[in-house]
């Protein structure tokens, strides 16, 4: 909060507080009094949260900020600048790297997120857990796939026309799901280079809670199914089974049996709201695009190319 509020005196600064159960309210009047409370009545996770959130606030550009993101001195401009510029822009994410080693990209974003052919979401500067070391090979403007929800600007009409964000995620890929429908609108995602934030990561979820196993691996298909365009997402739905049954052994290998269940509920939820998708599916199949190429797990593990660059 100190960063956000010493670097970001053009903007105006909100708390979306998610019905929290501590003294966040009372302790950021206190301290920071320039911040504008918005209090949620639920806990309705990230997706829910900012929708009722937003819709209390008026504003042409939003920056939907995690909580744990220390922000550095000019951060805004750069981006703000796109959007001036650039009318067909509606999303744009800055720099992330990671607040305990502030010399590596962090995982949840690093220098722009992409999708492969299977449906898995990688970035440049991070392919599954490989982070690699910032030497300025990023340090551009450029168009990504999707942008990071840890610190996500978007445009306000943008984000009602395309539909908001999808409450049924709760939290986990609700921003590519989100980046993939504003695509299909004919807008770009960008990233700015210039900008620069550090993201401390799991301050919501640990890497290793089973919660985060479960909603990234239901998560995942729910987006598969819903925006996959063709018959293609039926093989691709078949394929991305069987390989989530390989990740379960894994962790049952492992001594993880926690994370074994977490993907047997997140099959069993999918199959639960499998319709509910396919409903959601309909409405969008008419625009649907699907960028990949090729796989990033066949590039990773069987070839080792561990950096972007190499893919």
């Amino acid at each position: 909060m100190p960063s956000v509020v010493n670097f970001s005196k053009e903007a105006t600064v909100y708390l979306a507080d998610n019905a929290s159960s501590d003294d966040s309210i009372s302790f950021v009047q206190q301290f920071f009094p320039e911040v504008v409370v918005v209090q949620n009545e639920s806990n309705g996770g990230y997706a829910r949260g900012y929708n009722e959130a937003l819709a209390k606030i008026d504003a042409d550009i939003y920056c939907l900020l995690n909580s744990d993101v220390e922000v550095t001195e000019n951060w805004l401009s750069p981006i703000v600048n796109i959007f001036k510029n650039h009318e067909e822009v509606a999303a744009v994410q800055p720099k992330i790297l990671d607040f305990k080693k502030k010399t590596h990209f962090e995982y949840a974003g690093a220098a722009g997120g992409y999708i492969d052919k299977l449906g898995y979401p990688y970035c440049r500067g991070r392919i599954f857990e490989t982070l690699e070391k910032d030497n300025g090979q990023y340090n551009d403007t450029t168009s990504i796939f999707w942008a990071s929800g840890a610190c996500l600007f978007i445009r306000k009409r943008v984000f009602e026309e395309v539909g908001k964000l999808d409450e049924d995620f709760f939290a986990h890929q609700e921003e590519i799901d989100l980046c993939w429908r504003i695509q299909n609108h004919e807008y770009k995602i960008m990233y700015e280079g210039s900008s620069v934030i550090y993201h401390l990561g799991g301050a919501t979820l640990d890497t290793m809670n089973p919660k985060k196993t479960f909603l990234n691996f239901r998560n995942s298909l729910y987006l598969l199914l819903k925006n996959v365009p063709g018959y293609q997402v039926w093989w691709l739905l078949f394929l991305r089974m069987i390989l989530d049954g390989i990740a379960a052994l894994r962790f049952i290998v492992q001594g993880k049996s926690s994370h074994f269940i977490a993907i047997f509920k997140a099959h069993i939820d999918f199959y639960a709201n499998f319709y509910s998708f396919v409903k959601k599916r309909k409405k969008l199949s008419k625009k649907g695009k699907y960028y990949s190429l090729f796989s990033v797990v066949w590039q990773y593990f069987i070839l080792k190319r561990r950096h972007f660059t190499q893919l």
